[in-house]
């Protein structure tokens, strides 16, 4: 009985080693190949993005400076109009009339000068001779200086009622572009304070104001102390300009101005820029974007956008490591260049970036990393990060 149980044992054994030998092991999962590009470090334009506003080059409010009706406007609203242009007449008959008296007044003070003069002369040669008092050769002599003296303030007042009359001959004082009338015809205009009539803005070229934030500035200025980035002159900083809808404008601009105080209502500094505007395309009070050329950042890295992710911690890439093993690595960034990230820090050079088959690689997965062709035609890979999960986690 024991003899037939240990047969039966051993057939046993026999069939299941047979059963495992017909049956092989599945094989190895194959390397999963992924398109990947070096991280090397390079000088990239270190350029920030701000919103400005135009504001005109000059701006000048046309107002009426003596008081009177006013008769016409003499342009068309919003044309363009040259210094010295005439815009507005006002009634010039009242201050003609006091033109005219004061040229009176001035005739008569002359006559009477004359007169002063020849009895001053009369007594200066009778004094002498004892014909006349001194006190009479003073008073004469008085007289004239006085009758002088008022020949000077009739002259004063011609003057003053010519500039008047000239005053009702309202012109432009610059060239640019009249805005719409502020005071029809007929009204009564320069009753005691200066009337606007309209004003004219020279819109070729434009300001362009903007601020940088303190912080932003201090960022800066840390990173050239460190070597990080070259700053360019501030009357060498070239400005480019995207309207509204997002297209280049194509004239470029300069730095003009930089304040050298921090404004206390908005804690940014203050700067502006100055845009040539030939063809008027550009109005007064819009709101555009710029980009303002400040330099150069050293060692940063230009990397595809399909290569950086983002998750709950920030953006990120994943790196093919010297052991053929797929890493992770936290990355941060600093605009785009192009159609490449900038990134500025987390890579090291040499690092090989993963930019496509970033969805089929896990972290510590073996990977084969071949060289990443960019798609055909300068299509764009992406325009953002994406937040996404760690392929893979850690």
């Amino acid at each position: 009985m024991t003899r037939s149980l240990c047969r039966a044992a051993g057939g046993l054994v026999l069939a299941l080693a047979l059963g495992a030998c017909g049956h092989p092991a599945p094989p190895a999962t194959p390397t999963q190949e992924v398109g990947t590009v070096t991280a090397t470090p390079r000088d990239v334009p270190l350029a920030k993005n701000f919103v400005g506003r135009l504001t005109a080059f000059r701006t000048a409010d046309i107002n009426a400076r003596v008081a009177g009706v006013l008769l016409k406007r003499t342009y068309k609203e919003g044309s363009e109009v040259k210094a010295g242009q005439l815009l507005f007449e006002i009634d010039p008959a009242p201050l003609k009339a006091v033109l005219d008296n004061a040229l009176a007044s001035l005739a008569q003070a002359q006559a009477t000068y004359t007169n002063a003069r020849v009895n001053a002369q009369r007594s200066r040669e009778l004094a002498p001779k004892g014909y006349i008092s001194q006190s009479d050769l003073d008073s004469a002599l008085a007289a004239e200086r006085t009758a002088k003296a008022a020949v000077q303030a009739a002259q004063a007042n011609v003057a003053t009622a010519r500039i008047n009359l000239g005053y009702a001959s309202v012109t432009s004082p610059i060239d640019g572009r009249a805005g719409e009338q502020q005071v029809t015809e007929g009204a009564l205009v320069g009753q005691g304070t200066d009337t606007l009539l309209t004003t004219v803005d020279q819109i070729d070229p434009l300001y362009v104001n903007f601020t940088i934030s303190v912080g932003e500035l201090d960022e800066l200025r840390q990173l050239q102390k460190s070597g990080g980035v070259n700053l360019s002159a501030l009357d060498k900083t070239m400005v480019k300009v995207a309207l509204p809808n997002g297209t280049p404008y194509p004239e470029p601009g300069a730095l003009d101005f930089s304040s050298v105080n921090v404004n206390p209502s908005t804690g940014a500094i203050n700067m502006r820029a100055l845009l040539p505007n030939p063809k008027h395309t550009l109005l007064p009070g819009s709101y555009v974007t710029l980009k303002v050329d400040m330099g150069e950042r050293h060692g940063a890295f230009l990397i595809p956008q399909a290569a950086v992710q983002r998750d709950i911690n920030g953006n990120f890439v994943l790196i093919v490591g010297k052991d053929g093993k797929v890493a992770h690595r936290d990355v941060t960034t600093s605009g785009t260049s192009g159609l490449d990230w900038i990134v500025t820090s987390g890579l090291a050079a040499g690092d090989q970036v993963i930019v496509s088959g970033v969805q089929m690689v896990q972290v510590g997965a073996p990977a084969k990393a071949t060289p990443w062709q960019p798609p055909a035609s300068g299509t764009s890979t992406g325009s953002a990060p994406e937040p996404a999960q760690t392929p893979g986690g850690e």
